[in-house]
Parts: structure tokens; sequence; C-alpha cells
């Protein structure tokens, strides 16, 4: 018993050894041919007339606002039959109608070419013929397989329906350059197309396909194909209405001025979304057409000219806190020569201006006069504002090809004695339009620096893959003491400045023209890049909006007359056609009698409000240990902040009484000398500079 034990062990043993070499040599065929003999094999299968594919997936589609299709990709077929399948009862009795039925719908040949070109390949036994060149869509495909023979289906009627992707544009050129279009392998080549060309695309499927006669391959349904996977479909920011109003009024201007291109953008102030993008360019018959991203790019990043003293006046006011914009500045004739360069002045302005007239006229002269005192002995501190106000570095767009900014340091080798003025009023620098915006978006959302965004979503049918929120770059690019006097100066270009031509008494608007002289060869010449920038309601901000119109041909070739009407167009249509913006300015409240008769530009004397306060029965708000006060209105009070007045420079005393200025400035030793009754209205010292060595000062009273 126990050797008949041992013997069938042994015989077990034997057979499970016998099996392991089976299975060894089996997995070492397999490497043999998968690895080592894999490309022979591969060859031979396609001479034999297989051949494994890729089978293209779906592109996703591209959305505006309230889902409207921007680019999708169109499901068509291309309509085969293999003619050696056909039962021949079915053939004899149906072929007539079928070539009937397909000389009908393609139309490019008759009954009898299709019936003979059919019935030509059957006779060869081809087994697969492309019966005509056009495409049929998923609807005609649904009606054909209704068709006499082809009713039978592949395996009896030997019908074959190959599905092809067609990129379709409803919107066609309006906003072309933005959507973007792919080219003929189906891969994105500029705009939102090539950006997100990798979440669009989706991912390759594979398929068995058969080579058959006439060098044609047949696809094989042997159960081995590998789906392909759909791209993700994109969801944007722009609203079409708004793109449509920018093109529209871009597009007339430039046909007007024969300019060389234009942009436009519009964002939403509270979230950076970029609502339109339209770029027109030139071509040589005329024609104004999407072909480059100008509002982005490096051909649209240049000198931005006077909208950039928004930045550089914004530096002086946040380094000098004490500057009010009554304050006064001599500017001459309107010229200054900063190391044997002269700088004009293109709007006529002369003598002692406040700092609010050299914004408002544009003066490029007192801008960089304010600059250069403020920053001159260290340039750097000017720059690293640049960086805070979102100016200097990439915005990381979501569109490929942003231009870097081009803003020089004192360490750049190119760097001189006038860069620093130059650059303050927009020269010697290059920013793109968007990098503009974005600044003037800041100011607009109370010192909120919000990224631009163009997608919001990806989206796979119904569900989120990915989301953009609003992304906040800088909380705060300045003070809130700042920011009111940038939106005064803002206002002031409108109401009574350079872009007076498009005040408004329905709602209004704060911006800034730019008119930046371009450069050829090194020298300057007349050709100019125009642009307005600004937000709207300035009670309310809701949009910010840049307009670019390069190289405009004519007689008035200023910002304020090229650019700014553009702006003004759009900003009126999108005003009319929004009740909620127009309920922002009417709901807004009325300003209080404390506010109407007390200016919040007096500066008094604290112990002065606390007596008469006490003698009137007034409260008084007054801040703790100030010595000097001005009002801040509130709804229902007034609060007296400390008006800091420092000790070793001269303070500004705009605002106030003759003999609380006579108080103030003969108590640090000043001779005083005035002209005219009131209140100061500017000095001639600037507040925050050092004290002179002759302590002598004028003030003017209105």
């Amino acid at each position: 018993m126990s050797s008949a034990k041992q013997g069938i062990a042994l015989r077990v043993r034997v057979a499970f050894m016998a099996v392991c070499v089976v299975v060894l040599a089996i997995f070492l065929r397999l490497i043999n041919i998968q690895w080592i003999d894999g490309n022979r094999w591969g060859n031979l299968a396609e001479q034999n007339g297989f051949q494994y594919r890729d089978v293209k997936p779906m592109r996703g589609s591209i959305y505006a606002e309230n889902d409207v299709l921007l680019a999708t990709s169109v499901p068509l077929y291309r309509l085969s039959v293999d003619p050696f399948i056909i039962e021949e009862a079915i053939f004899k009795k149906d072929i007539d109608s079928l070539s009937v039925l397909l000389a009908l719908h393609f139309q490019d040949k008759s009954a009898e070419e299709y019936k003979k070109k059919i019935v030509d390949a059957r006779t060869a036994k081809k087994r697969y013929i492309t019966l005509s060149p056009k495409y049929v869509t998923y609807q005609i495909r649904k009606e054909m397989m209704k068709w006499p023979i082809f009713r039978e289906g592949q395996r009896k009627g030997g019908v074959l329906f190959e599905r092809v992707n067609d990129r379709s544009y409803p919107f066609d050129v309006l906003g072309a350059r933005t959507v973007g279009y792919v080219n003929d392998r189906d891969e994105g080549v500029v705009g939102l197309e090539y950006s997100f060309n990798q979440d669009l695309a989706g991912k390759m499927g594979r398929s068995l396909y058969q080579r058959i006669s006439g060098g044609e391959w047949k696809p094989v349904n042997d159960g081995t194909q590998i789906k392909p996977v759909d791209g993700f479909d994109i969801y944007t920011t722009l609203d079409m209405n708004i793109q449509e109003i920018a093109t529209t009024h871009l597009r007339e201007a430039l046909v007007e001025y024969e300019a060389n291109f234009g942009c436009v953008i519009v964002m939403e102030v509270e979230t950076g979304y970029i609502k339109a993008l339209v770029n027109l360019g030139r071509e040589e018959d005329g024609e104004y057409v999407e072909k480059y991203n100008y509002a982005i790019g490096d051909q649209g990043s240049t000198d931005p000219g006077s909208t950039f003293k928004l930045a550089s006046m914004a530096a002086v006011l946040e380094d000098n806190k004490l500057l009010d914009l009554n304050d006064t500045l001599n500017i001459g004739n309107g010229t200054y020569n900063y190391y044997g360069r002269v700088m004009r002045d293109a709007g006529g302005t002369s003598g002692n201006i406040s700092l609010l007239q050299a914004f408002q006229y544009s003066s490029s002269v007192g801008v960089s006069k304010l600059v250069m005192k403020q920053f001159g002995n260290r340039p750097q501190a000017y720059i690293n504002y640049l960086y805070k106000f979102g100016l200097a570095t990439p915005l990381n767009f979501q569109l490929a090809g942003e231009a870097r900014p081009y803003i020089k340091n004192p360490l750049d080798p190119t760097w001189s004695a006038v860069t620093l003025p130059w650059m303050s009023v927009g020269y010697e620098l290059k920013i793109a339009p968007i990098h503009t915006l974005t600044f003037f978006n800041a100011i607009a959302n109370k010192g909120k620096l919000m990224q631009p965004i163009l997608v919001k979503e990806l989206k796979k049918a119904n569900t989120v893959i990915k989301s953009f929120s609003p992304v906040i770059m800088n909380e705060k690019i300045c003070s809130d003491t700042t920011l009111t006097k940038l939106y005064q100066m803002m206002e002031g270009v409108v109401q009574q400045g350079t872009a007076r031509a498009i005040r408004d008494n329905k709602y209004r608007i704060a911006g800034k023209t730019g008119t930046s002289q371009k450069v050829k060869d090194g020298k300057y010449v007349k050709q100019y890049y125009t642009s307005f920038a600004g937000f709207f309601p300035a009670e309310a901000p809701k949009y910010s909006c840049i307009v670019v119109i390069d190289s405009p041909q004519g007689v008035k070739l200023s910002g304020g007359d090229v650019s700014a009407p553009v702006f003004k167009k759009i900003a009126d249509m999108l005003y009319i056609r929004d009740l909620e913006m127009q309920k922002s300015i009417l709901n807004l409240p009325d300003k209080s009698p404390f506010q109407v008769n007390i200016p919040e530009k007096n500066v008094v004397y604290a112990k002065d409000v606390e007596a008469v306060s006490k003698a009137l029965s007034i409260p008084a708000f007054i801040q703790a240990n100030a010595e000097w006060v001005f009002p801040v209105t509130k709804r229902y009070a007034i609060e007296w902040q400390e008006k800091n007045m420092l000790q070793n420079a001269v303070p500004s005393v705009i605002g106030m009484t003759l003999r609380d200025a006579l108080f103030l400035l003969e108590n640090k030793g000043f001779k005083v000398f005035f002209d005219g009754k009131g209140k100061v209205k500017s000095q001639s010292l600037m507040p925050g500079d050092k004290l002179p060595q002759e302590m002598k000062i004028t003030l003017y009273l209105e």
C-alpha cells in the first residue's frame, strides 16, 4: 500500500513538472512573439491585411455664458459598402431603388453611374468601396438605414458608416482668435483650442482594420476594440452679446480711422471674468479680421503712454499720503529738460496747476516732476510699487501667448538718468492691454487685484471636472485714502479733462486716456498708439474696459478722440441692457446734509471743534489726542479724524481757514504770504517736502 502511494505521488510530481514545463514554454513563446519577433509578426499581419489603427475621440465643445455654443465637433459619417457580401436575391431586387436614392441625395452622380459603380465592385469581388466623398449627418444616417439593401444591416446589406468629426464654429469670425481653431489632425492651433487642447482632445481608441482590394482599410468588429474617451467641454466667461457689441463698435472706429489694429477687453470688476475679448487686424484688402491676440500677446505689448500715469500717481500718493489733489506744482510753459532730453506736454497747460489738473489734462511734465520729486533718489521704490500693482509680473492668463511685462529696474544696463521720468508717463517699458486693464480693474474693485479669468469650468456631460474660481492676486494694492484720490482723478478726466467728450448725465465713467507716440529706427514718428481704460458706472463699478486703436489716420489722433468714444458706445449699450446696473445707481443713498455742508477737505483745530460742538450740544466724535482734524462723513454722523502734521516737513493747510493756517505755519517758523479770500485752496510749497532754508510760503485762498 505504501509503495502504491509512492508511485501515485511520483506520477503526480512528474505530471506537475510536465505542466510547468509546458506553461513555461508557452510563456517564453509569448514573450518571443510579443517582444522579440513582435515587429516581424506585426509586419506580417499588415502584409496579410490586418492592422490596429487609432480611433479619434469626439473633441470637447466650447461654450460661452448661458451655454451658448462657440465650438463643437459635429459627428459626420462616411458612407461605404461591401457589395460582395449582399445576398444575390436582395441585390437584384433593390439595387435600382438604392441607386436612385443615392443619386437624389448626393447629386454628384446619376442613378445609372451609382449602379455601375456598385455592380462593377461586386463583380470584381471588392469588399469595400466609398460611395461618395460627401459626409452625412447622424439624422441622415438614420434615414439611410431604412433604404433598400442598407436596411439589412452591415452583415447582410454590407453598409458601413464610418464616423468622422467635423469642427464647427457657430459664430464664425466673432471671437475667432479667442476661441481658436484646429488643424487637419484635429489639434488646436491658437486660442482656447490650443491652450486647452489636452482637455478638449480626449484619448485615442484602438480598433482592428483589414486592408482590402484597392488599398483601402475596413474596420473589423472582432471585440478587441478600445473605445476612445471623448474630450471635456469648456465653459467660458464670455458674453456673446457683449462680444458682438464690442466687435461692432471697434470695427467701425478702425474703418473710420484706417487704423492698423485694435482690441477691446471687457472685464467684470468683482470677479475678473472676461466678458469680451476682441482683436481686429487690418488685411491687405482693408478688411479687419481676428488674426492675432493683440490684447495679450507680444505684438500688442508696447509703451502704454498716458494710461500708465495712473500707476505713477498711485505710487506718489501712496508714498506720500500728505499730498492733496489741490496741492500745486509749477510746470512752466509745459516743457522740461531732463538731462538734455526735453519732455513736452501736448495739452497746452502751463504755470501753476493742481495735482488733480495734472492728471485730468494728462500733463507729462507735471506727473514726471511729481515722480522725480518723490522717487528721484530711490527709483527702486517706484519700481516696487509697480510690482505691487501687478504691472510687472505675468498674470498667468489662461490663454497661451501672454506677453511678459518689460519693466526696467535701476540695475538694468539700459537704465539712464532719463528712464524714470519717461517711464512715469508710459515710455521705456512694455505691457500688454490685459495688464493695464487688470490694474484699472483693481482700482474699481476697492484695491483688490483680480486675476483675469476666461475659463470657468471643465465638464464631462453635467459633471464638473475642474472649476476656476476668481483668484485674488493682491488683497489691497493701496490704501483707501489713495483709492479715493484716484477715483476723483479718474472721474475728473471724463468730467472736465481729456475725455470730457464722453461725459454722460445718466451715469459716470472713470478712466484715463492714453496716446503713445511710436518709435521707428530709434526716432519718434507721427504715428500713435491710442487707448482709453476705465470702469463704469463709477458710482458702483460693474465693468472695467480698455480700448486700444493702433496707428489711426487723420487729424485728431489722441486717445480721447479715437479710443474713448468706442469705450463710451460699449458702456452705453451695456448700461441700457442691464437693469440691475441702473438700479445700483438709483438705489444709492442720497448725501446727507452733513456731507453737503461740511466738505471733507476742511482741516480744523480739534479744540475748536470740541468747543463748538459743546456750545451747540452736538455730539463730536473726535479721534483721541488729535490736534488737527478733518471730517469723515458717515451715514448718520461725522467722525473727526487726525490730520497728521509732520514735524520736520511742510504741512498741508489745504482746506483750512486763514486763521488756522497762520496759526500752524507761524508756529513752525514760516513767514506766510497769502492771496485772495476764504479758505486755503493751494500752497506754494509741496506738503511733505523737507523744510526749506528760507521759511517762506504763499497761500492761495478762495
